[in-house]
This record gives C-alpha cells, sequence and structure tokens, in this order.
C-alpha cells in the first residue's frame, strides 16, 4: 500500500490579492533570499496565523513575526520600511512561545496609518518559507482572499 504524506494546511494571512512573492515591492524578499512564499496586498489591518504551530519569533517593532510548525518555519513580515515606525500603530497578539492555531489574529495594525505614513513604501504582507528549499506556488494569483482561507498555495 501507498500512503500519501499529509501535509500541513496553509491559509490565507489576511483579507486582500494574493500574489506570487516574486511581485513584492521590496527586492531581497522578491529574490526570495530569505525563501519562497507567497504575499498578500491586505484591504485591512488584521492578520492571522497561517499555520498551527509556535511563535518562535516577534519582532520588537511588531512587523514581523516567525512561526515554527513540524513541517515549516514561516517568516511573516508586513510592510516596506515598516520597521522605520518602530512599532507605532502595530500591535501583536501573540508572545514567543504561544501557540497558535490557523486563522488566529496574531497582529493588528492601524492600517491608514501605517499605509499613509511617509516612510513606509507599501503594506504588502509576505509569508516566508525559510530554512527550506520548499517552492510555493499561488493557485490563484491576482485574486481576492480572506484571512484563513484554505487551497491558496501548493508546496513542493
Amino acid at each position: 500500500m501507498f500512503f500519501k504524506k499529509k501535509t500541513e494546511s496553509v491559509v490565507a494571512v489576511c483579507d486582500g490579492m494574493i500574489n506570487e512573492l516574486s511581485s513584492y515591492p521590496d527586492e531581497a524578499i522578491a529574490m526570495k533570499a530569505l525563501g519562497d512564499g507567497y504575499m498578500i496586498e491586505p484591504e485591512n489591518g488584521t492578520i492571522v496565523s497561517p499555520v498551527n504551530g509556535e511563535i518562535v519569533m516577534v519582532f520588537p517593532t511588531g512587523h514581523a513575526i516567525g512561526i515554527k510548525t513540524k513541517d515549516h518555519e514561516i517568516l511573516i513580515h508586513i510592510g516596506v520600511d515598516t520597521v522605520k515606525l518602530n512599532g507605532q500603530g502595530f500591535s501583536n497578539q501573540v508572545k514567543v512561545g504561544d501557540i497558535v492555531e490557523a486563522g488566529q489574529v496574531i497582529c493588528t495594525f492601524d492600517y491608514d496609518q501605517v499605509r499613509k505614513h511617509p516612510e513606509v513604501k507599501a503594506v504588502s504582507t509576505a509569508v516566508i518559507f525559510t530554512g527550506s528549499n520548499k517552492k510555493i506556488d499561488v493557485l490563484n494569483p491576482k485574486t481576492r482572499v480572506q484571512a484563513g482561507q484554505n487551497n491558496i498555495i501548493k508546496i513542493s
């Protein structure tokens, strides 16, 4: 008998337009220097966990969160140059060591304040599979997804 390996479900981290990571408006992330993934152009300031896992990193400025599962190490990076805000407008709902479920709110940010800040180039949110050579394909690029929506990517 052959058994198909069960893979973990990965969901959309926010409401918005999903696309390939190569479309991310930051060159290093778009070139996949940290790993492959997907991006969403958010419509609001609510970010949810893409997987069931453990929070392993929360950047002090609130714009980046790391999650680890048995199969994945994932970095969620909110915006381009949002680090320059020093946490202004961001509110993390988790801390290192917390166990989260896919679809659980992990961060909120003041969407209008962050988006309109002169130092912020974009609020595009990247979901990067770090520490592996996984290839991520967005199933329906340039379509609208909802936070917690499943069947958005294929991992190979």
